[in-house]
């Protein structure tokens, strides 16, 4: 049973940073594209940003030039980098994987995480 498992979740202060961790168990042979998404209360969940095998990144808007995300591919491991928060990016910050088992291939979701932006 795959499972993906977040952390680094806090209260921070405006202009602060956090580093979120998107750790992975169970049998895996492969992990193609790798993401984190976040849902603040009352809104729709949204893609922060996205990573390939590669390496290659893509981020929302909204978070360009503050956020970098990464990945350790011997650890099967996903990061987040986020610095100069804002208020508006508190939020659960879930990790979602493409991961093949070798008999299947899906997506897999995290529990999600707690990031509070507050003074």
């Amino acid at each position: 049973q795959v499972q993906l498992v977040e952390s680094g979740g806090d209260l921070v202060q405006p202009g602060g940073s956090l580093r979120l961790s998107c750790g992975t168990s169970g049998r895996i042979v492969s992990i193609y594209d790798m993401g984190w998404y976040r849902q603040a209360p009352g809104k729709e969940r949204e893609v922060v940003a996205v990573i390939s095998s590669s390496g290659s990144a893509n981020y929302a808007d909204s978070v360009q030039g503050r956020f970098t995300i990464s990945r350790d591919n011997v650890k099967n491991t996903m990061y987040l980098q986020m610095n100069r928060l804002k208020p508006e990016d508190t939020a659960v910050y879930y990790c979602n994987a493409d991961i093949s088992s070798g008999w299947n291939r899906r997506l897999y979701w995290g529990q999600g995480t707690q990031v509070t932006v507050s003074s």
